[in-house]
């Protein structure tokens, strides 16, 4: 039975990475691709470039890559990285993933927040979707339709994507870990090579900067008490405290901008969480962020749900009920192997216990040694589990 018409098919609350991604998915399969509304805050340069900048740098992995260029939303400027060294300070053992191992130009890419966000931007808004400018949009729910509170306005949706803005309920779990983000320059770089350091406060990543040849986005995960005290150091104590941490590998290391400290948890809801209500991105998961997972997650999520709801879109009168079941259905296999991957590395490798380290040390030299473990595991992380 057909539904009364909507003011849009499908509106999606939070104009970030992936609320973008999907809005150009649904522009390119939907037949009336101006019923697809995009709704939440224009992205700094809209605004005139009001505000500070976003610090964060994004590991885009080569799957990602691929989709955000044939949407036309990859920004000008991006580091490589080719090469990923994987070790574990103070015990034996790492691994290398190296991209022609796996038949691929490269692994992943490292963009600035502000700079891919901006050209999703731009590529939102040669699209006919139509963007709603939002700071707190309120959601509510039925079995007909969905609407969206815009203050003034309610807007009435045959489905609402929420992809970000409050986390969602669920699992949670606290790490007990700050990660200290900055960037810093090495006297000896190692072009196309990213690193990531296990230690026993949490990891410690070095990626490819794409602000030049020589920089490094730093990511190093502690304690709230040593992350504010690494944010407080001066730039020196700063640099000599990370090359005591870190290593001579890339020579000498030294501060090259402002630090800044995020909190870190895990944060889990489900994929549905009310009639004609679908999650995805950071309103479906926040995760750890040890090797880069949580936008090439949400990328996927938005790409399968695009694919799902091609057909419904040529009847967007009738009920998505169960399309979004097979949605839901289709994601659970990937979402949860790739949390369950982040969840574990930070907080295995973190336990302190020398058993538990050693056999850590084990398990990446086992990894080194044999393609036939090594290989599956970097492929799910270069692209994930697609259906």
């Amino acid at each position: 039975m057909d539904l009364p018409a909507h003011d849009v098919d499908v509106a999606i609350v939070g104009a970030g990475p992936v609320g973008c991604a999907l809005a150009l998915l649904l522009a390119r399969v939907a037949p009336h691709p101006q019923r697809i509304a995009l709704v939440g805050r224009a992205a700094p340069a809209a605004r005139g470039g009001d505000g500070a900048a976003d610090p964060r740098t994004l590991a885009v992995n080569h799957g990602s890559r691929v989709l955000l260029e044939q949407l036309d939303a990859w920004p000008a400027v991006a580091a490589s990285i080719e090469t990923v060294h994987v070790s574990q300070r103070g015990r034996l053992g790492r691994t290398l993933i190296r991209h022609e191992e796996l038949g691929v130009p490269r692994l992943g890419s490292v963009a600035g927040y502000d700079a891919l966000l901006s050209a999703m931007t731009r590529a939102v808004a040669a699209s006919p979707v139509r963007f709603i400018e939002a700071q707190k949009p309120e959601v509510h729910r039925g079995a007909q339709a969905a609407g969206i509170d815009l203050g003034q306005e309610r807007l009435s949706c045959g489905i609402v994507v929420q992809s970000d803005g409050s986390r969602p309920a669920g699992l949670h779990r606290d790490y007990g870990q700050e990660a200290v983000l900055a960037c810093v320059r090495a006297e000896r770089p190692q072009r196309g090579w990213a690193y990531e350091r296990f230690t026993n406060e949490g990891p410690l990543a070095l990626l490819p900067h794409p602000a030049g040849d020589g920089l490094y986005s730093l990511v190093w995960c502690c304690t709230p008490q040593h992350a504010r005290q690494l944010r407080d150091m001066g730039p020196a104590e700063f640099a000599a405290a990370l090359q005591q941490r870190y290593g001579d590998r890339l020579g000498r290391l030294s501060l090259a901008g402002e630090r800044h400290v995020f909190p870190l948890s895990l944060h889990a809801g489900p994929t549905l969480p009310g009639p004609r209500t679908v999650a995805i991105g950071n309103a479906a998961q926040t995760l750890h962020p040890v090797a880069g997972q949580g936008l090439n997650l949400g990328l996927r999520d938005a790409a399968q749900l695009a694919q799902a709801l091609a057909p419904w879109l040529l009847r967007p009168q009738s009920d998505p009920a169960s399309l979004l079941r097979r949605f839901a259905e289709g994601r659970r296999a990937d979402r949860w192997l790739t949390a369950g991957i982040t969840d574990l590395l930070p907080r295995v490798f973190a336990t302190r216990l020398p058993p538990v380290e050693h056999a850590c040390g084990l398990a990446l030299l086992a990894l080194d040694l044999s393609a036939g473990l090594r290989l599956p595991l970097a492929r799910h992380l270069m692209q994930g589990l697609r259906g």
